[in-house]
């Protein structure tokens, strides 16, 4: 189960998705509000979206699940992991903090991270028709190398957030943190036991991602990318899918 981040849709995962499905079930969703699925008012807490995975994969027939996550995927990944123990088998989160977990605390008081609290009414009317420029500051100040964003992927994604409802669902995402961080405080009292990859970019949240999931799981390994930012798919796809495919294949 790949599960993507702010910014993305499930569509980051096409050259991981392809690569694994030559010898796995691969389900790539888009999330709650995001890319092509549904806009609900309400829901965007990552326990309740947790909740939405469980529910494609028991639609499958699929009981136990390997869970990749990516920056609000990574939120919501701790979060299923969190909830249906029994039922994940190895969890892999990429470059974003899990609220809640130390060094929360420290974590969110970084002043690039201002858009945990954007939202709303108005500020939804002052990125309406501007989504291109809103996003282009998270491609541009979180990559180690804003080139490897490409114009084509810029344009792709910022269509896809431009649709009616979109920026709503997305600001209703980092909104919900506060939420997600008593949520992950009251899971953390038992730490995750199934294997667990922390990956993180150079240029990012580098070994900080280990740092964070120490405090929440106990069979934790550390993996920092190099020359990558935040966008670990598109700033070094091979490494990031050669690291992925080597720890899903461990027994």
């Amino acid at each position: 189960m790949l599960l993507h981040g702010f910014g993305d849709t499930g569509d980051m995962w096409a050259p991981l998705a392809v690569d694994l499905a030559r010898d796995h079930t691969t389900v790539v969703p888009d999330l709650r509000g995001m890319g092509l699925s549904s806009h609900p008012e309400g829901g965007y807490d990552k326990r309740t979206q947790a909740a939405d995975v469980r529910a494609v994969l028991t639609r499958l027939g699929l009981d136990r699940a390997a869970i990749v996550g990516h920056d609000i995927g990574t939120m919501v990944a701790y979060a299923y992991a969190a909830r249906y123990r029994d039922s994940t088998g190895k969890l892999i989160v990429m470059d974003a903090p899990v609220p809640g977990i130390p060094p929360w605390d420290q974590i969110v008081r970084s002043p690039l991270l201002w858009h945990f609290d954007f939202g709303g009414p108005d500020m939804e009317r002052l990125v309406a028709g501007r989504e291109r420029i809103y996003l282009d500051r998270f491609w541009n100040e979180f990559a180690g190398d804003p080139s490897k964003i490409d114009e084509a992927t810029r344009a792709h994604y910022a269509a896809l957030y431009a649709r009616p409802g979109a920026m709503r669902s997305a600001f209703a995402q980092f909104r919900s943190i506060r939420q997600d961080a008593a949520d992950n405080a009251a899971a953390m009292a038992t730490k995750l036991t199934m294997p667990v990859l922390a990956i993180g970019g150079e240029k990012s949240f580098g070994a900080n991602e280990a740092v964070v999931m120490r405090n929440a799981a106990v069979d934790v390994t550390e993996l920092v990318v190099p020359d990558s930012g935040h966008w670990l798919m598109e700033e070094q796809p091979a490494a990031t899918i050669a690291a992925v495919r080597s720890f899903l294949s461990r027994r």
